[in-house]
């Protein structure tokens, strides 16, 4: 109810800002890459609009497959129920996956934080994170948080069996699974080391990678090359690690030259998220929320491309927020009701106001 009730107050934001941009509020909660996902979703990887075309302009045989198939999947089997169209099976998955992951965030708060308030809080958090519009929109980050959130409670409760299969879900929704893949690896090469839970944590490590390993290997079938994912990202949409050179730059120039509101905004979240993650290490948390975090912020911020997506590819870099619910209850839900406002705002500007992808 609590995330239910913060989104809730993130799509009044929008209708708002989408009507003063006499825009549609439908039409924004599938835009950018929900397009994409759609269009996979109804036709097929080889059947996406032609007139679609990557971030510079082109369109390339290839193109489609820059978008994993995870999310399209879901959309499909939402879509099949009785009275849904592919927009609402899209919507509708992207609710259910971000009630998954206030379920598992509600659950991994109470075990590092000792109590329901801190796993509300945290619930709290990244319902209301900047750019937590995209859990409501045809996005795959609700999925893709809700399977990363689950894959670290099976680390942390040793069930290796839901951290290997959440992980591999995972691997074929987003190119952020890497990071994911990492975490459940290592954890797992830790409990075999020390002769922990058997068997167990062997399932995991043959698991963990086995979904973004099938989808890059097809995608270099389909390519003729192995690297053939990769190079498409680059060459579509400037996507490769760099790091940290372009996101650098762009820090830079957006707080010693005229920027607009969004840019400036967009500095200040992600230098605000660095921040959230150096106090969280004062925090004694688990170290493989820790290192996903770490992860998560390293790939993103680590990476050129499309600038204005950096804070909404922050958002699986949850553990960061912990460190906040974990202060004293005033501070805590003062925090929270300031980020909410704040954050509807941002993501409804996002789509509305402003003119570029995110």
């Amino acid at each position: 109810m609590v995330y239910l009730a913060i989104r809730a107050v993130g799509l009044l934001v929008l209708v708002w800002l989408s009507a003063a941009n006499d825009e549609s509020i439908v039409d924004n909660l599938t835009a950018w890459d929900g397009q994409w996902y759609l269009e996979i979703a109804q036709h097929g990887y080889g059947g996406v609009d032609p007139n679609m075309v990557d971030g510079f302009g082109n369109r390339y045989p290839e193109t489609p497959l820059a978008f994993f198939p995870g999310y399209p999947f879901l959309v499909v089997a939402f879509s099949l129920l009785p009275g849904f169209s592919p927009t609402g099976g899209a919507i509708t998955a992207s609710l259910a996956c971000g009630v998954a992951a206030a379920y598992g965030l509600a659950r991994l708060g109470r075990r590092i934080g000792g109590s329901e308030g801190v796993g509300l809080l945290l619930v709290a958090l990244f319902a209301a994170a900047p750019m937590s519009v995209v859990l409501s929109m045809a996005y795959s980050e609700a999925l893709f948080c809700a399977l990363a959130i689950w894959a670290l409670i099976g680390i942390l409760e040793r069930n290796w069996l839901l951290a290997g299969l959440c992980c591999a879900a995972a691997g074929l929704v987003r190119p952020t699974a890497a990071a994911l893949v990492g975490v459940v690896g290592l954890a797992a090469v830790v409990a075999v080391v020390q002769r922990k839970d058997t068997w167990r944590p062997w399932l995991a490590l043959l698991l963990a990678p086995s979904g973004m390993l099938l989808y890059i290997g097809w995608v270099g079938v389909q390519t003729g090359s192995p690297t053939g994912y990769f190079a498409l990202q680059q060459r579509g949409w400037s996507s490769h690690f760099d790091g940290g050179v372009a996101t650098g730059q762009f820090v830079l120039e957006s707080l010693t030259t005229e920027a607009s509101v969004f840019e400036t905004f967009t500095t200040w979240v992600v230098v605000a998220a660095v921040v959230l993650f150096v106090i969280s290490l004062w925090h004694r948390l688990p170290w493989p929320l820790l290192v996903f975090a770490a992860a998560v912020l390293v790939l993103d911020l680590g990476s050129d491309g499309l600038m204005y997506s950096k804070v909404r590819l922050m958002l699986p870099a949850f553990p960061v927020a912990i460190g906040l619910a974990r202060r004293r209850t005033t501070t805590a839900v003062a925090t929270a009701v300031l980020l909410v406002f704040f954050g509807s705002w941002f993501g409804a500007y996002s789509l509305t106001a402003w003119q570029y992808a995110i």
